[in-house]
């Protein structure tokens, strides 16, 4: 199984961490690394890497990771060049986080990778794009097409 490495800015992973864990339940395998406002990059490595020990039982990891180029992700993106295993993905949402726990399994991390963005970008959506969705679905049934 794929070990989930949760990091960005402020608490931004503890949120995400704990949002998860209500909505699909305790998992093994994941956890969250925040990085708050004063803290060093070195404190964030060494945080990034315990992690890593934790959460690679021989199946890789991913990180996710808040911001293309933040800290978080440089720093996610460095480890990553060291393991035989691993994928970066920046701006990770709720969506794609728990598509990621829900998936793991059976997927290499580069698998993931590709599936978690494919999930993340048809999540991101509007009221008023779904309610067309459905307004045009309604309009072809109503004519008879």
């Amino acid at each position: 199984m794929i070990g989930v490495i949760l990091t960005g800015h402020g608490s931004f992973a503890t949120g995400l961490h704990e949002a998860a864990i209500q909505i699909v339940g305790k998992q093994e395998q994941f956890h969250a690394v925040n990085f708050p406002d004063g803290a060093s990059t070195e404190a964030l490595e060494q945080q990034l890497r315990d992690a890593v020990k934790v959460c690679d039982k021989g199946d890789g990891v991913i990180f996710l990771t808040d911001l293309l180029g933040g800290s978080p992700f440089r720093t996610a993106s460095l480890i990553s060049f060291e393991l035989t295993q691993a994928e970066v993905i920046t701006g990770t949402n709720m969506q794609l986080l728990l598509e990621l726990l829900l998936e793991r399994e059976d997927l290499t991390p580069q698998e993931a990778r590709d599936v978690m963005i494919e999930s993340a970008r048809i999540g991101i959506t509007s009221f008023w794009h779904e309610n067309q969705k459905k307004s045009s679905q309604t309009e072809v049934c109503d004519d008879g097409i």
